[in-house]
């Protein structure tokens, strides 16, 4: 295993608190929970030398060791609040499993169940946007709707009147004006040690995009997950529907 000589970390993030969907990492979506989705898309990539889960809560670290992560320590429960920075329960984990396996990991990525039907592909194109390119870190992004761009956003002053945040929003006329903007979709976060551990970035510093088409369901709210679900039995009938001489069907989204 490895990335081509570099040790991987893959770090699956389920702290047991959730205000949108509570006890969130545990719904299913289909067969599988969400972390049962990650656990599955790690073990898709036969480079990550270690997949590990990172939770405060011993219900969600059964089901990380059922699906197959394993689970080397119990998350602090200063990084398990709403308000706990990301960087810093990554780098926590990150150094946790450098003592516990007396392994020096060169790069990891952070895969969140809440984003369950993500493609291996797209991870894998996210550690080499980074790695081959020589890049500190590496994100995936879907593009934002012209409409949703930062020149179109809107504030309400103190009299309740709508007002551009960008002054010059109201000078672009059509879409096309617009330069194309992006959010992070979830799909993937890859850093090198260097970034996270030295540093504690994870986009703060020379990290490379890496573009995902179509939509991509990010699970915060229950309507996200209703959605979720309406995608993965598309994908069955789709794959149903599938000819099946010349072409292996999956069954995986």
């Amino acid at each position: 295993m490895s990335w081509k000589g570099l040790s991987v970390l893959a770090v699956v993030p389920a702290r047991g608190g959730s205000k949108g969907i509570p006890r969130k990492n545990l719904c299913r979506v289909g067969p599988l929970s969400l972390i049962g989705w990650t656990a599955r898309t790690a073990s898709e990539l036969p480079w990550i030398d270690r997949a590990i889960l990172s939770t405060d809560d011993r219900e969600m670290a059964q089901e990380g060791l059922d699906h197959g992560l394993e689970v080397p320590f119990i998350r602090p429960r200063d990084l398990s609040t709403d308000t706990a920075a990301a960087a810093e329960m990554w780098r926590h984990a990150w150094l946790e499993c450098e003592k516990t396996y007396d392994q020096r990991f060169d790069l990891s990525v952070l895969l969140q169940p809440t984003t369950p039907l993500r493609q291996p592909a797209d991870v894998e194109r996210t550690v080499s946007a980074m790695a081959d390119g020589g890049h500190r870190a590496a994100a995936t992004v879907s593009s934002i709707p012209g409409h949703f761009s930062p020149q179109k956003m809107l504030t309400i002053d103190e009299h309740g009147v709508l007002e551009f945040l960008d002054k010059q929003g109201a000078s672009y006329t059509s879409r096309q004006m617009i330069e194309n903007s992006y959010y992070r979709n979830g799909v993937c976060y890859a850093a090198t040690r260097r970034s996270l551990v030295d540093d504690g970035n994870i986009v703060e510093a020379d990290c490379a995009a890496v573009i995902v088409d179509g939509y991509i369901v990010n699970i915060d709210e229950p309507i996200e997950l209703e959605i979720a679900q309406m995608l993965y039995a598309k994908s069955e009938r789709q794959n149903a529907n599938a000819p099946t001489q010349g072409v292996q069907a999956t069954a995986d989204p």
